[in-house]
């Protein structure tokens, strides 16, 4: 049954969703994701900025990269080529780039209708948008069950999975060990709440990632020769002129689109419930952010691991090495055998952030339809059930359950994006007008979008001192012309 709905899902309806959405709001945004490209990475400069009670631009963007970076840039990406070939990861490239338009729009509509908590705190995400953009309270309740099942479930089992069969391995720990000790950490943490995720995540994003992408380098400098090689194999393997992989570029696509969107979450309505934590001024400003989220996921830690397996020259077509213990002995070959205690380190520090990042998403679904605090404690019991279960099953059971709740989750979120792009396309349209005319910080007037059903406690209408600031950096920008 897995595998029929995965194959009617990712070969009929999914690849065409996403890469021919992706291109539309590529296209109709003038290539958003292009002409901020450089802005994105201003918002480094509030890394050692902190909101008293309210999370930052950064700390969204390291919690939703600490999301999206885990097992899929370890794992999935060697599965990818396992499956798919080396073309595979062409795809992938191909599904971020296209998808940091898809990014921007769901991240920014997510903040446009975010909601006030009583702490001071924001909620916000798709089934917020689908509730309060379209009015369609039963499509939000899907979309926030679906999202409960995807990632408290679903793709915690795949983390759980994947670090189990990495410390096994490494250290040849039996799997249920792993398992039980990600319990043990896992059942600590979930009781913080999302502050305590946030200020962990974005201590320990930067250093894991410049890590990894460290030691890829450290490989591509090895063997820098072989690179234009490996690169030229990537791409002729994508559109089956590679001899070796001739016939499989249907495979190629499918694998690069499942694992790309698995690794990056780009319109899987994933980012959107952090993005719309973060306390902004416009919520486009946000949606630029979580672009480069998408951009830092595959197209710099995903390649980093595509060009380790490639060029350690461990990877075979047909190869009995599968998931992460391909990674691992791939980079062992080009490094010693301290390369799979590294991998393992690497990936402990990726799940660990990635479960907790999982768990909240699902605490936030559920929260959206029920506040009884005996159902949250069944969910955290589940929660940590399917932890353990997840370290103990096979590779094609636990990611093909992933893959279907996955391509339902994206459909759904996918149709709510398009129906309310016109919205989107509105705020990128104020926020290109505002950064033109020359105001460095674009603000969110709430009175232009008297129409939607906005929060107002969420979106007040700025200041006198806001205002003036606005109007002064307007000033000086027609005077300097």
């Amino acid at each position: 049954m897995l595998d029929l709905l995965n194959d009617l899902l990712w070969s009929k309806v999914l690849i065409v969703a996403l890469v021919g959405l992706g291109l539309y709001f590529t296209i109709a945004s003038r290539f958003v994701q292009f002409r901020y490209f450089g802005s994105m990475f201003s918002i480094f400069a509030e890394a050692f900025q902190r909101k008293p009670g309210q999370l930052s631009s950064f700390q969204a963007l390291m919690l939703s990269v600490a999301g999206r970076v885990g097992a899929g840039n370890i794992a999935g990406v060697a599965v990818a080529i396992m499956l798919g070939g080396p073309g595979a990861i062409f795809w992938m490239w191909l599904v971020a780039l296209l998808g940091m338009a898809t990014s921007y729009f769901e991240c920014s509509l997510a903040q446009l209708y975010k909601r006030s908590e009583p702490d001071g705190t924001y909620r916000g995400g798709p089934a917020f948008y689908i509730l309060h953009g379209l009015g369609q309270r039963w499509l939000a309740v899907i979309f926030s069950i679906l999202l409960l099942v995807t990632f408290g479930f679903g793709f915690n089992a795949v983390q759980s999975y994947t670090v189990a069969t990495s410390l096994h391995d490494t250290f040849g720990l039996p799997t249920y060990v792993s398992g039980l000790a990600l319990v043990a950490v896992i059942g600590l943490i979930i009781f913080g709440g999302i502050k305590r995720i946030a200020s962990t995540a974005d201590v320990l994003v930067p250093i894991m990632a410049f890590s990894y992408i460290a030691m890829a380098l450290v490989v591509i400098g090895m063997n820098i020769t072989e690179v234009p090689a490996v690169l030229t194999l990537i791409v002729k393997s994508a559109f089956g002129l590679e001899p070796a992989f001739a016939g499989g570029i249907g495979a190629a696509i499918i694998m690069g689109v499942k694992r790309g969107l698995f690794s990056n979450e780009a319109g899987l309505g994933s980012a959107p419930n952090v993005a719309a934590v973060a306390a902004v001024k416009h919520p486009a400003a946000q949606g630029i952010v979580q672009s480069l989220s998408v951009f830092i996921d595959t197209l710099l830690i995903c390649t980093s691991t595509a060009l380790i397996i490639l060029l350690s020259g461990v990877y075979e077509p047909g190869s009995n090495l599968a998931g992460v213990v391909l990674t691992q002995t791939a980079l062992a070959a080009e490094v010693g055998e301290w390369g799979r205690v590294f991998v393992s380190t690497a990936l402990l520090l990726f799940v660990f952030t990635t479960l907790v990042y999982n768990y909240y998403l699902g605490e936030n679904a559920l929260s959206f339809f029920s506040e009884k605090p005996a159902l949250l404690i069944v969910y955290r019991v589940l929660v940590i059930v399917l932890v353990l279960w997840g370290s103990m099953q096979d590779l094609s059971t636990v990611f093909a359950f992933a893959d279907v709740t996955m391509g339902l989750l994206a459909l759904v979120n996918l149709a709510a994006v398009t129906l309310l792009f016109k919205t989107g396309l509105r705020l990128m349209r104020d926020y290109d007008r505002q950064i033109k005319a020359g105001v460095q910080s674009p603000v969110l007037n709430p009175q232009d979008y008297a129409d939607l059903d906005l929060d107002p406690a969420a979106w007040p209408t700025p200041t006198q001192g806001e205002s003036a600031n606005a109007r002064a950096e307007l000033a000086h920008a027609v005077h300097q012309r």
